[in-house]
């Protein structure tokens, strides 16, 4: 049983690590996710854990930890209205400029790689239905702290189980090829502009450059609001003026009325850059 003391001391590092701050009682979370790291190595207690993380910034099994404690299961057009949203509002007003000859996104916490492959379809399909259109590219950065599941969104290859979560068979017979060993493997127009890598959402953005649109969903619930209000500042000054913040549906901004202007889009809200 994971103690109180143990506990207390492995939320403070993991606040520290990664900005992610652990509720009361999620004891039972923070066993089952380092059980396995804990028998490798040969930890007896989740304090003793702590204690050798400590001892240097840069290792591997603080590395493993900070990813076991931030992978989550994620879904292909999670809450459908974020991509209608780019669809039928963003693109067509970006694509408005007939100069325009990129247009740069931000995936950040993109996990296994489902929400910047469904954009790219998105953008795919817009494409597809306005043939009169810009031809910009689109550029994705897609970021996450967890080195496990960027090497499984690099790979572009899912399981059926995971494909079947909110991909539709259209979509799935579109983009993606069977495998011989029964996998769906995104292809390779779909992956081609999507650029991901490692980032912890507390330190710097400034080698990622500039953006017209980021998503940033489902992470900050995890923050402090401190914390949260610090990358929502930084996420400001990564966006070009007028470009828009895509939050979750659980999610708000509050207390930047000088740095973002809400836009209604019925249903759904975006943020756009002041």
């Amino acid at each position: 049983m994971l103690n109180n003391t143990d506990y207390d001391k492995f939320r403070d590092f993991l606040k520290k690590a990664c900005g992610i701050v652990l509720g009361d009682n999620k004891q039972y979370l923070v066993q089952s996710r380092l059980r396995r790291i804990m028998a490798e190595e040969g930890i007896a207690t989740v304090g003793e854990l702590v204690d050798k993380m400590n001892r240097s910034i840069r290792n591997p099994l603080r590395e493993s930890v900070v990813d076991a404690m931030t992978t989550n299961e994620t879904l292909w057009f999670r809450d459908v209205h974020p991509f209608r949203i780019l669809e039928e509002k963003i693109l067509p007003e970006l694509l408005s400029n007939k100069s325009l000859s990129q247009i740069r996104l931000w995936s950040a916490a993109c996990s296994t790689g489902q929400e910047p492959y469904s954009i790219s379809m998105v953008y795919d399909e817009f494409k597809r239905r306005n043939l009169g259109a810009s031809r910009a590219s689109l550029n994705i950065v897609a970021t996450d702290i967890s080195a496990s599941v960027l090497a499984t969104a690099r790979k572009a290859e899912y399981e059926m189980l995971a494909i079947g979560r909110g991909l539709s068979k259209e979509r799935m017979n579109t983009y993606f090829t069977k495998t011989p060993d029964g996998s769906w493997k995104v292809k390779p127009e779909i992956c081609r502009g999507v650029d991901f890598r490692s980032l912890n959402l507390m330190d710097s953005y400034s080698l990622l450059g500039k953006f017209d649109i980021i998503f940033c969903r489902n992470v900050l619930i995890y923050f402090s609001a401190e914390s949260k209000l610090d990358i929502l500042k930084r996420m400001h000054a990564a966006l070009k003026p007028g470009g828009y913040l895509v939050l979750g549906a659980s999610e708000s901004l509050s207390g930047l009325p000088e740095k973002y202007e809400m836009v209604h889009c019925n249903p759904g809200i975006i943020y756009r850059a002041k």
